[in-house]
């Protein structure tokens, strides 16, 4: 049975064609108009299931014209959150948040976690061995933080983020460069430390820039968030559709 599974976050869309839980091919799209660059997606193939896991919401009637170009849709939200509550989650936490999870508890099944997710957030969420979900916090990411430093000062321009930087700024560049990377590194170290039995993933689309910062091992899973949609899909493919 094959799945569309769509991951639409604050920035970017990331979609990945699925046979069960094995993902296939996966597409981005950064920009404003995500609903049509999905319903492009739809238009060449017709999944079984279609499920949706978005930031933002997905309206009624953006839920009726996804119901026409699929056989079954999911719909992770604000608005839909049963199939999270099944997975015994809070009903605060993200539905990405969530998914990545279900991922890490399935990757590392009977052993603790901390997941990293390096987005226009940073997240920060722990699961005990049994797989329960123990709480997390959130931070500005990477970029947000050099966006905010140049939008709600008089005098600091706005940098990107940097490939290489000096333990002490030597310039206004190199001190915002080496402020923010450095800041992200001393949490990243300090939730390490607070937990340091955890097995560590990042994911998310800086999440290979800081785990190459790392001296300690940690796993880098790109794609953690549609892993664990496919994983809830096919859960409820199982239970309600066969």
């Amino acid at each position: 049975m094959a799945y569309l599974l769509v991951e639409a976050g604050n920035t970017a869309l990331k979609a990945a064609w699925s046979d069960g839980t094995t993902l296939g091919k996966t597409f981005r799209y950064q920009g404003e108009k995500m609903m049509d660059y999905l319903l492009s997606l739809l238009e060449k193939e017709r999944p079984e299931v279609l499920t949706v896991a978005s930031a933002y919401g997905v309206t009624v009637e953006e839920e009726a014209l996804l119901r026409s170009r699929c056989g079954h849709l999911l719909i992770l939200d604000k608005s839909h959150t049963d199939l999270l509550l099944r997975q015994n989650f809070p009903e605060y936490l993200s539905c990405d948040r969530a998914a990545g999870l279900v991922a890490a508890g399935f990757l590392f099944k009977d052993k603790p976690v901390t997941v990293f997710d390096f987005g226009t957030t940073l997240t920060v969420d722990f699961l005990s061995r049994e797989g329960r979900y123990l709480g997390g916090n959130i931070s500005p990411g990477c970029r947000t933080r050099f966006k905010a430093l140049e939008r709600y000062s008089k005098s600091l321009p706005l940098v990107d983020t940097p490939e290489k930087i000096t333990p002490e700024g030597h310039s206004v560049q190199g001190s915002i460069e080496s402020g923010v990377i450095s800041g992200i590194m001393f949490e990243i170290e300090g939730y390490t430390r607070l937990r340091p039995e955890n097995i560590v993933v990042f994911t998310g689309g800086d999440a290979i820039y800081f785990a190459k910062k790392m001296k300690n091992s940690i796993f880098v899973v790109c794609n953690l968030v549609l892993m664990g949609l496919a994983l809830i899909t096919d859960d409820y493919v199982k239970k309600n559709l066969k």
